[in-house]
């Protein structure tokens, strides 16, 4: 229910009708290959077979396509790899439209800003990290109120319309070595302390992830299911500082791509050794 206006431009594959014909042409070729037809392919996604022709050729520079003679044609390992991460794209929008837009629950809870009565109308907006109902339908984005609520408490809402409009967070994740490679002593403590004070939240994961923070006289906000968490508040437009053991960050960064949210990885041992 609650979104991003711009989100969409994060999508690649819908940015623009090129990448969506290329995603759409790739898929045929798959579902037919070694015996492309392009008539077919053209009938199928309704555009010219000159259309077809063009792109193909495009894929086969690229290296996405491999053509094997006359009308026989096959997606290569990159091409794969790149419908692969397009469909991954797709599957982030598709969950934030019909969980986040459209709402698959009947009634989600804000928390009121006004005192609420049952059955008014309220404007919805998203400010650090939760969805907030004030009474009246000034807003963007409004719902009704299905539970009576003073300013400060919880408040049942339904019948949502229109977009709450947020950006999404960011998030910049500290790797900190293992142990072995010198964990903690890697991280620069006041480096680590300057850039936390430019974020909303900070999660860290694993033991030298935490004496990295704590030397550097930071309370982590997030110590257990950081890898949740820190998807959870980028989604809802937090800032993260996450602080991570190597062995760690993967988990992160792939919920982070699954969810099209923004991060930068800074290598506490590359990049800050030998920095003041």
């Amino acid at each position: 229910m609650a979104g991003n206006a711009d989100e969409s431009e994060a999508f690649g594959v819908l940015r623009s009708k090129r990448d969506a014909t290329r995603y759409q042409i790739l898929v045929e070729i798959a579902e037919r290959q070694p015996a492309v037809n392009q008539r077919e392919i053209a009938d199928a996604i309704g555009v010219t077979a000159q259309a077809v022709s063009d792109y193909l050729r495009d894929l086969i520079e690229q290296g996405y396509v491999e053509k094997h003679g006359r009308g026989r044609y096959e997606v290569t390992k990159e091409g794969v790899d790149w419908l692969i991460s397009r469909t991954e794209e797709l599957r982030g929008i598709i969950t934030h439209v019909s969980e986040d837009v459209i709402g698959q629950v009947e009634v989600e809870t804000a928390l009121a800003t006004t005192a609420i009565a049952e059955g008014e109308t309220v404007s919805l907006t998203m400010r650090e990290g939760v969805l907030r109902a004030m009474a009246g339908d000034t807003g963007g984005a409004t719902a009704v109120a299905v539970t009576d609520a003073e300013a400060g408490s919880d408040v049942g809402i339904t019948n949502f319309q229109g977009v709450v409009e947020y950006d999404l967070g960011t998030v910049t994740a500290v790797s900190v070595p293992h142990v072995r490679d010198g964990g903690s002593r890697a991280v620069d403590s006041d480096r680590l302390r300057r850039i936390a004070a430019d974020h909303d939240l900070l999660a860290v994961a694993g033991v030298e992830a935490f004496v990295a923070a704590t030397d550097a006289n930071l309370d982590p906000d997030v110590k257990f299911g950081s890898t949740a968490a820190v998807r959870e508040a980028a989604t809802k437009g937090l800032d993260v500082l996450l602080v991570a053991t190597a062995p760690r960050l993967s988990a992160h960064t792939d919920e982070l791509r699954k969810s099209n949210v923004s991060y930068e990885v800074v290598d506490a041992a590359e990049e800050w050794a030998g920095q003041e």
